[in-house]
């Protein structure tokens, strides 16, 4: 039944008796509303303006319902309201006004547009991210950031799907110098232009550094706070699909107990500041508004994942990206562009630090400084930096403008300054020091004031080298230091400075403790007190500390910053003190790996340069001191060697495995081959792989003594592992219930794209439990079962998978023992199947029968393109099956014949079909009892076809006949790249004719004639072709009676030949003088060409 329209609905005149009863009832609602405080005095005010009968009506209904808010945005776009009198739309617009005159027209210097265009969806905050400095986080990850789903900024507050609603809360993190504030006036600048956020009226932004200037605040005065400074200070309270940002969560004076924090749902209530974003994150108060807080990681983990509706995280910046930030800042000088550039990339540390934006602006700074030094006093000697501390004092040098620092030669105006500088840093550095033991990194006049700090001098060039200074909402002024990293630099040299003075613990609030006297017992309370931090804010402090002693930084900042030579007898003896913090823990953690860092600032490198020439050895198995491991963990971070791939085979007990679990998180490829590792280790990997951390993309780990229940292990991890792409078990001992266990991940499992259970005893069963999870896993593409003892009943209920599954590109099958019978499934399977690519079926005991079913299958199946019969038993009647096969299949490529018993009537037919065939590239046919005739045929099949690139006839005894005619097929073939003819039956008359063909042809790359007959003539025939061949790039002679002359032919002919890059020389009888004349005619001739004897 179709209800009725309002329009259809005939509505009874005002004095009808139904009327006047609802015109009661509607006049002592609005009072008892309005006495009840339910409605607002907007809502009654828009209740008393509804007209006729119907709209009180639809106004009563809806405001009973809840839909007050939205009736409220309608009547401030009636022009006639009261309540909309006061032009919504002008004071929109000097809203938009105030907020563009405070974050600025255009994008901060150096912001690359992904920052400002684009965020990663993550789901909470990892342990890293929750416990580390920021610093410590980019190092571990080895600046490879979490992989998550893109989301545009426009979309940023916007449902994900169609089912999905807005978030209320949304929490963007990022560190330090990530560019979060950026992001944050980049966004509040687009939405005043109209650009984002349309499904805002209004976005209401406000930093933390704008409300630690208040003790206690209302909801209401937050607002108004905001309006007021908008030039608008009218009656509003929360308005309608309304924004508020929340920028700096990490600079909150107080941290946020939402635990201990009593509700407040009065707006009107002045709280503590702390209380009244606990409560507006809650939804106590503004419930219906939005909202965005920006902060690092480790202080987002304060508010609980459950009021969490949406996280987001700006990634750092990609190699590219970095080179278009040090762009930005050289624009005119490429020169000197190229040189910043070219020592970022150098030095890994360095480069992994500017995946940060103002990391990466400030090292542009201060190694522009440098080159310009270099340049302006004539020194190229001047060293680069290799370290933190250096490059921070270059920074250093630049805000202090480098004037008589050079040399030596210090004029008395400049001591002058020099001592008003120091004086200024100096209370800036106790500044810096105090906040960052009280964890305070926004300071407003009264703490400046209270530490002694001039503030009429914060306007000199050095001061804003150092500090920022903003003006906040209050009209109070905040200052910070431009990075993090600054204030634990500052922080370190006041510390470096003071602890020659200082009577006790300079990291005492009241300045009373036991007495300490002398650096190196300062030191020690460093070092202590930064193991002993959790969360690890004062690691990159004790970084500079201890850099200071270096004396490379001791020069750079003499007369400065530091008094010449100051504490450098203390350096061995604080490398000792820094060494014994190493202790036998079970895993090294990071404050452990932060102690490398500090003795590499110190320039002391030598426990880290031994365990990495080990690693480069292969000699690491005996370094297990825990000093060992945690330099092995500390080059897991920074070696170059370990960059891409960590390879740890025959090197790792469990125990030492054990202590570097934490550090194999960030590892995208892990090598654990050979260590004879057993059940227990897997449980304890499993532990790894199951971290929300976990980076690691592809683990080897073949050749154990893994069992089912190491693989069950392995399995429970894969049920939740978001990162693991590779995974190789080869050569184990997992049975059928071991692969069951994988199997069962890999239904729910939806990363895992390569599986090998290679040379294991998984049996038919296991490939039945691997053959289910195949039908409803549509990721794995590639599935290495070869040699696990798999019959025919194995095939067939892999071959029925097959006819389901859309996503496997690679099935192993290789030496197991399917037969006929499992050919003969697979081959139904193929028909059906699209997108199986590669096939091997190595030994597995095919005979004719069997190819011939799998022949018909190709006859129709359009996407394998590799297939392997090697080792099986096909005679020249399933050859002519293959060959019928390859006339009518176009999408074939490889196919490795190899080890079967083709003999010439086989090869013939297989040659008739390649000379029509035009999708074959590879085609392998060693030791399959070929000959002359053969041989003949493939000749003739190559003038014909146009895609072959390698041929392989190796081990055949085609003789100088069919090497001459294979020869004469190159003179007229122009894809061919590869031809392998080793142990031939090739002598003189067929090497002749190779030479001549190589005096010809263009396209051939490697000539392999190894094992056969050719001599001297034979090996002076080919010097001749390589005199004009310029295609050849390596050529094998090994074992061909060439002597010592041949050897000498073939030398000599690269005088006119630049192309070859290896020669193989060994096994002819040449002799040491001859050994010698043939090294000088290289050396000479062809001095990139490496040549084996």
């Amino acid at each position: 039944i179709r209800k009725p329209s309002c329009s259809e609905v005939t509505q009874p005149a005002w004095g009808h008796p139904s009327w006047l009863c609802l015109h009661s009832f509607w006049l002592q609602t609005q009072d008892s509303m309005r006495k009840q405080e339910v409605w607002t005095d907007r809502e009654t005010c828009w209740a008393k303006n509804a007209g006729s009968p119907a709209e009180q009506v639809k106004t009563l209904v809806d405001l009973l319902a809840g839909k007050g808010s939205q009736l409220l945005l309608a009547c401030n776009k009636m022009p006639d309201s009261p309540v909309g009198s006061q032009s919504n739309e002008s004071r929109l617009q000097k809203h938009c006004e105030a907020l563009l005159s405070r974050v600025g027209n255009d994008p901060e210097l150096g912001s690359p547009s992904h920052q400002l265009a684009s965020l990663i969806l993550v789901e909470g905050l990892t342990d890293l991210q929750l416990k580390e400095h920021d610093f410590t986080q980019v190092e571990a990850a080895r600046g490879v950031w979490r992989p998550g789903r893109a989301i545009t900024l426009d979309r940023l507050f916007l449902p994900l799907s169609r089912v999905s609603i807005p978030p209320r809360v949304s929490v963007t993190i990022g560190v330090a110098g990530v560019g979060k504030t950026t992001l944050v006036r980049h966004f509040v600048r687009c939405w005043a232009r109209g650009q984002v956020g349309k499904g805002f009226s209004w976005v209401l932004p406000l930093t933390f550094r704008d409300l630690n200037t208040y003790e206690k605040l209302s909801a209401d005065k937050l607002i108004y706070s905001i309006f007021s400074n908008a030039g608008e200070a009218g009656a509003v309270t929360a308005p309608d699909r309304a924004l508020l940002v929340l920028d700096g969560l990490d600079e909150c004076k107080t941290p946020l107990e939402f635990s201990n924090t009593v509700a407040c749902t009065d707006p009107k209530k002045e709280i503590q500041v702390d209380h009244l974003i606990t409560n507006i994150i809650r939804g106590n108060l503004f419930p219906e508004i939005s909202v965005w807080i920006t902060s690092r990681p480790s202080a987002a983990g304060q508010i609980p994942g459950g009021l969490v509706d949406r996280m987001t995280e700006i990634r750092g910046l990609t190699e590219e990206e970095i080179k278009v930030c040090l762009e930005q800042m050289f624009p005119e000088d490429q020169n000197l562009l190229g040189q910043v550039l070219s020592q970022v990339q150098a030095n890994r540390g360095l480069y992994l630090m500017c995946t940060i934006p103002a990391f990466c602006r400030l090292t542009g700074l201060a190694l522009g400084h440098l080159y310009r030094t270099r340049l302006a006093v004539q020194d190229a000697e001047l060293p680069l930096p290799q370290t933190l501390c250096e490059l921070y004092s270059w920074y250093f040098r630049m805000a202090l403008g480098g004037e008589g620092q050079d040399k030596g030669k210090v004029s008395p105006r400049i001591e002058q300054v020099m001592q008003g500088a120091r004086k200024m840093v100096g209370t800036l550095g106790r500044l810096a020091f105090h906040g960052l033991v009280k964890k305070k990194y926004v300071f407003y006049e009264q703490d400046m004031k209270a530490f002694g700090v001039d503030l009429a001098l914060l306007q000199s060039s050095l001061c804003s080298c150092l500090l920022q200074r903003e003006e906040t909402l209050a009209s109070s002024v905040a200052y910070c230091f431009t990075h993090l990293s600054l204030q634990e630099f500052m922080a370190a040299t006041y510390y470096y400075s003071a602890s020659k003075r200082a009577i006790f613990d300079l990291f005492t609030e009241s300045g009373m403790s036991w007495p300490r006297l002398g650096f190196l017992t300062h030191f020690r309370c460093a070092v202590q007190r930064a193991t002993q931090a959790k969360d690890g804010r004062l690691d990159v402090f004790l970084r500079f500390l201890s850099g200071l002693l270096s004396p490379r930084v001791n020069a750079l900042l003499a007369g400065s910053l530091l008094a010449q030579g100051e504490h450098q007898s203390y350096r061995n003896q604080v490398a000792e003190v820094l060494q014994g913090f190493l202790h036998p823990d079970t895993a090294v953690c990071a404050r452990a790996i932060n102690i490398l860092y500090c003795l590499s600032e110190l320039r002391h490198t030598d426990l880290a340069r031994s365990v990495e020439e080990a690693m480069r050895s292969g000699t690491l198995a005996g370094m297990t001191s825990p000093p060992h491991r945690t330099a092995l963990a500390y080059l897991l971070q920074m070696s170059d060697i370990c960059s891409w791939e960590a390879d740890f085979s025959l090197c790792l007990s469990q125990r030492v495995l054990q202590s570097l679990l934490p550090q194999l998180l960030y590892c995208q490829s892990l090598r654990l081959d050979n260590n004879q590792f057993q059940d227990p280790v897997m449980e304890l990997l499993g532990s790894v792989l199951s971290g929300k951390d976990c980076r690691i993309q592809k683990i080897s780990l073949a050749e154990n003594q893994i069992g089912n229940k190491g693989a069950r292990g392995l399995a429970r991890s894969l049920l939740v592992n978001r990162s693991l792409v590779t995974l190789d078990l080869r050569s184990n001992s997992i049975g059928p219930q071991g692969a069951k266990a994988l199997a069962d991940a890999l239904k729910i499992n939806r990363t895992l794209t390569s599986l090998s259970l290679q040379s294991n005893v998984i049996k038919d069963d296991g490939v039945m439990y691997m053959a289910e999870a195949l039908v409803s896993n549509q990721i794995i593409s590639t599935l290495q079962l070869q040699k696990n003892l798999i019959g025919p009943r194995g095939a067939q209920q892999m071959a029925d998978a097959l006819k389901k599954n859309r996503s496997l590109r690679e099935l192993m099958f290789s030496s197991n023992t399917i037969g006929d019978r499992g050919a003969m499934a697979l081959a139904e399977a193929l028909k059906v199947n699209q997108g199986l690519e590669n096939l091997d079926l190595q030994s597995n005991a095919i005979s004719n029968t069997g190819v011939a079913v799998l022949m018909r299958a190709l006859c129709t199946n359009q996407t394998l393109s590799s297939l392997n019969l090697r080792e099986n038993s096909i005679s020249p009647e399933g050859a002519q099956a293959l060959a019928q096969a390859l006339c009518r299949n176009t999408t074939l490529k490889h196919l490795d014949l190899t080890a079967n018993l083709l003999h010439d009537q086989g090869a013939q037919a297989i040659a008739t079909a390649v000379g029509e065939n035009c999708s074959l590239t590879h085609l392998h046919l060693q030791w399959n009892f070929i000959q002359a005739g053969a041989a003949r045929a493939l000749g003739q099949a190559l003038q014909l076809n146009r895609t072959l690139t390698t041929l392989d006839l190796q081990e055949n005894a085609i003789g100088d006949e069919g090497a001459s005619s294979v020869a004469g097929a190159l003179k007229v073939n122009t894809t061919l790249t590869a031809l392998y003819l080793q142990v031939a039956s090739i002598g003189s008359q067929g090497a002749q004719a190779l030479g001549e063909a190589l005096a010809v042809n263009r396209t051939l790359e490697i000539l392999d004639l190894r094992g056969n007959d050719v001599g001297v003539a034979g090996a002076k025939a080919l010097a001749n072709g390589l005199k004009l061949n310029s295609s050849l790039r390596r050529l094998n002679l090994q074992e061909n009676s060439l002597g010592m002359d041949g050897a000498i032919y073939v030398a000599t002919a690269l005088s006119e030949n630049h192309g070859l890059h290896h020669i193989n020389l060994q096994g002819n009888p040449i002799g040491e003088s001859g050994a010698r004349m043939i090294s000088q005619a290289i050396e000479k001739n062809a001095p990139t060409c490496t040549v084996e004897m």
